[in-house]
């Protein structure tokens, strides 16, 4: 279908933003049977980035169909070790996490998000009940009983709700005048893609330094990617080292636990902050992804929001239609906010706290911080439960969708 053809057209939903939780949000929307347009530009992935797709993560991609799509091309994530790579007075044991200990073959898995995205992209073509359109968005405006949308090629959308999945700039956040708190850190985080020379055996390491974590996460082969958080200035002037350099530099910083490694491709610089809205919906608009929440990339916890935010919105909508209602009402808006607010903040916490004590130069805070990790490594049920409640594996009432 051309463009012209979409003018004046109504929806259910318009979901704004073709990354990842946007895509989910479209295929999870479009599988619960509400009429979805997803506007998103078709362009190639930018960067070499991947994500750790962990726990209810991947069980909301099998529901999605897009797992069986890609999981060949998906590292398996079975230990995870994180290890004080301080040279402070009070140091903290090495802790490592056995996804065998709580039951499972592996804790999620690694993938570079341009194949997650080619997959995600082949099951949104296949959908009757979603309409992609390739253009962007100029302007949502909000009306009482309906959200209007005008494209930058011309073209008009009408719906009663719309997913705002277009990152932590958001258009659609801004039409219904949420307003955000940032707090930027004096940290960046640089990542590139690694080969090595050592078989990692599924074993995602972090390495803790005074200036943030250093985090090799496997790749399918004797691969990794590499999220290395320093303070800005030692982030720009490593990225801007030629690869045998930084070679060298990343063999030092992992203390050559995966012998001889060489940089793959491109490296990307990335300022850290925490952003949150003062509201997850209103006016019409549901914030999903970094339009809800920005955090560190401490703990993989980003994107795995944003998959969960994807499956909530669906789950609303679903039912409001089902019930005649309209999901783009403050009741469903309401709802959603509260399906979802306790998760983020709660990982935003933890991820901000973990992040302040490794960072902090008080000693008495490196204690309390080496006695927690010391408790973690020794106490089997303190460690158990940590790693369930990582996962956020989910509940059978939390708004799956089924094929």
């Amino acid at each position: 279908m051309n463009q012209a053809q979409h003018a004046a057209a109504q929806y259910d939903a318009v979901v704004v933003g073709g990354g990842p939780a946007g895509l989910a949000a479209a295929l999870a929307l479009a599988l619960a049977k509400v009429r979805t347009a997803l506007i998103a530009r078709r362009v190639p992935y930018g960067d070499n980035r991947t994500t750790a797709l962990l726990g209810s993560s991947i069980d909301n991609l099998r529901r999605l169909g897009v797992w069986a799509a890609c999981e060949h091309d998906a590292a398996p994530l079975r230990i995870m070790r994180l290890v004080d790579s301080t040279d402070r007075l009070i140091r903290a044991p090495e802790v490592r996490f056995d996804c065998g200990e709580i039951g499972l073959g592996a804790f999620g898995y690694n993938i570079e998000n341009r194949l997650l995205l080619a997959a995600m992209e082949a099951c949104a073509d296949q959908l009757p009940n979603l309409e992609r359109v390739d253009d962007e968005a100029s302007t949502v405006a909000i009306h009482p009983d309906r959200a209007t949308l005008q494209l930058k090629g011309g073209v008009t959308l009408e719906a009663n709700l719309v997913v705002g999945a277009d990152g932590r700039h958001s258009m659609c956040r801004d039409a219904a005048h949420i307003e955000v708190q940032r707090r930027t850190l004096d940290q960046a985080a640089l990542t590139f893609n690694v080969s090595h020379s050592r078989p990692h055996n599924d074993i995602s390491t972090e390495f803790h330094t005074a200036h943030g974590p250093c985090v090799f996460v496997p790749l399918p082969g004797q691969r990794c990617s590499v999220v290395w958080v320093n303070t800005p200035p030692e982030a720009a002037r490593l990225a801007a080292l030629d690869d045998d350099k930084l070679s060298a530099a990343i063999e030092r910083q992992s203390h050559f636990h995966l012998g001889q490694m060489r940089v793959e491709g491109a490296r990307n610089v990335f300022p850290l902050a925490f952003e949150q809205p003062t509201r997850l919906a209103a006016n019409r608009v549901a914030l999903i992804g970094e339009a809800a929440h920005v955090v560190p990339p401490i703990g993989a916890q980003g994107l795995n929001l944003g998959l969960r935010d994807a499956i909530a919105i669906a789950d609303v909508a679903a039912h409001e239609l089902a019930a005649g209602c309209d999901p783009g009402s403050a009741q469903a808006l309401v709802r959603y906010e509260q399906l979802r607010k306790a998760d983020i903040l709660a990982r935003g916490t933890v991820i901000d706290l973990a992040n302040r004590t490794l960072l902090a130069d008080f000693v008495p805070l490196q204690a309390i911080r080496a006695i927690g990790m010391k408790l973690l490594d020794k106490v089997g049920p303190l460690r158990r439960f940590v790693m369930r409640e990582a996962l956020a594996k989910s509940k059978p009432d939390g708004g799956a969708v089924e094929r």
